[in-house]
């Protein structure tokens, strides 16, 4: 534990000095905004504050002042300092990704028993002179020791990975989506988000006159999309999968039915959209202050998958992190425990995927287990445990037992972490977008924009 100390007036001296070094991040300005309330979106990544058609992420000016503020406060003089004036000038912007260096040194000890100082902010790398000027302060008047000071830890609720996965998918050309029953206004809503966004170009499979009071529901002018008709569930299931078969549609999306009557036309014999593997579904997670999506399967399809179904699991899940830009993912096999255990399925499962990722049996990613949540994302539990892993406290896929124990993870994620999930069905010949009436507008758009980089990754052919 670092002890800090702070230096009265009778202790210190001219020329004492102190520099404090700090990345400036995307999350800071955030942070910042809400806790002084400046709002102006010059300094907020999300948007373009002085309309040159790029967003800023500028730091306002108080913010390198602030590192200015930590020094005296933390380290020269010390705790219990007090600012009275100072005189700043400010001589270039800082943005997201600048790392600073605040020096303070002592010019005058004054009679009044203030200070005046010096104080300086410079970009490290190249020098450059981001602030300077002097401040007078009133040092403490009493000698103190603190151990680490601990403070409320910040985590700002800001989906930036699904914002990466947006950008990527917007430079794809719309991918054509058979859009099954979309006949209430929740999942015809879905669908026109994806397409005013430019990631999906939706054909509308379904009862015409159901979809037709959806859209006026919602107020919204759908003559431009194709409607095919379909007068039952049944019907538009297999209409819809038609339109893959035939290379119309490049994917699926879920609307206003059942999930088994949906995947039921899917694994059709003939003309169906099977690989020779298991479908499965996968929730890929952007929680707020992991520095990494997180995806979790299977939640929704597999009840209590056998050993040959989760390999599956997990190899559509490395298939489907390949696709949003994980070069080697990481995947952690869940269970209760860290060892084996005889008496508990779930580990002995997950230690046999992992000797069957060893020996080429699974491959395109790193499987380890059995790991508990804990160690399976988090470094300092993985340490504490002992465990010595690539995968332990750096897993990208959580693989979870059986159903109940996926659904429970992905839905504290989402109402307790404040995760935003995108969720699709994968293993079939085209990703299969699977919405709920509980997601909100992100979660939806994420998940048009994680088929569609699907799509296009695996575009021409069909793992086997």
């Amino acid at each position: 534990m670092k002890t800090h100390e702070n230096r009265t007036y009778s202790q210190l001296e001219v020329g004492d000095e102190a520099q404090l070094t700090r990345l400036c991040t995307v999350d800071d300005l955030y942070a910042f905004a809400s806790a002084s309330g400046d709002h102006n979106p010059l300094h907020l990544a999300s948007y373009d504050g002085d309309g040159d058609g790029r967003p800023e992420a500028v730091a306002p000016a108080l913010w390198p002042a602030g590192l200015v503020a930590a020094v005296l406060g933390n380290i020269l003089p010390g705790a219990g300092t007090q600012t009275r004036h100072a005189n700043l000038t400010f001589h270039i912007p800082v943005l997201a990704g600048d790392e600073l260096t605040a020096f303070v040194s002592i010019l005058e000890k004054r009679q009044d028993g203030d200070l005046v100082c010096a104080a300086e902010v410079r970009r490290v790398g190249d020098n450059a002179l981001i602030m300077n000027g002097e401040v007078q302060v009133t040092p403490p008047t009493h000698h103190m020791e603190f151990d680490s000071i601990e403070v409320p830890g910040l985590i700002v609720q800001r989906h930036r990975h699904f914002d990466a996965l947006l950008e990527k998918a917007r430079l794809l050309d719309p991918m054509p989506t058979a859009v099954v029953a979309p006949e209430e206004p929740n999942s015809l809503g879905g669908a026109l988000l994806g397409l005013s966004n430019g990631i999906i170009s939706p054909i509308l499979v379904g009862d015409p006159d159901k979809i037709a009071a959806a859209a006026a529901e919602l107020d919204a002018d759908i003559s431009g999309i194709e409607v095919i008709e379909a007068r039952s569930h049944e019907i538009a299931a297999h209409r819809a999968v038609d339109l893959v078969v035939g290379g119309k549609a490049q994917a699926l999306m879920k609307g206003h039915l059942h999930t088994d009557v949906l995947l039921h036309a899917v694994l059709r014999r003939e003309n169906g959209l099977r690989t020779g593997r298991r479908l499965s579904h996968v929730f890929v997670m952007d929680v707020p202050g992991m520095s990494r999506p997180i995806m979790v399967t299977d939640a929704a399809v597999n009840i209590a998958p056998d050993l040959e179904t989760k390999a599956d699991i997990v190899q559509n899940a490395i298939h489907l992190a390949h696709s949003i830009g994980i070069e080697t993912p990481k995947v952690g096999v869940l269970s209760a425990v860290e060892t084996i255990n005889p008496r508990m399925p779930s580990s002995v499962d997950a230690a046999l995927l992992s000797k069957m990722a060893e020996r080429g049996q699974i491959t395109g990613g790193l499987v380890d287990g059995p790991l508990a949540m804990d160690n399976a994302v988090d470094l300092t539990a993985a340490r504490t445990k002992g465990i010595n892993s690539e995968v332990a406290g750096a897993a990208d896929i959580l693989i979870a037992p059986n159903i109940e124990a996926g659904n429970m993870v992905a839905k504290q994620l989402t109402y307790i972490s404040h995760a935003e999930a995108a969720g699709i069905v994968v293993g079939a010949a085209a990703p299969i977008i699977l919405t709920s009436r509980a997601d909100d507008d992100a979660s939806r758009l994420a998940s048009c924009a994680v088929a569609a980089l699907h799509a296009m990754a695996n575009k021409g052919k069909i793992h086997g």
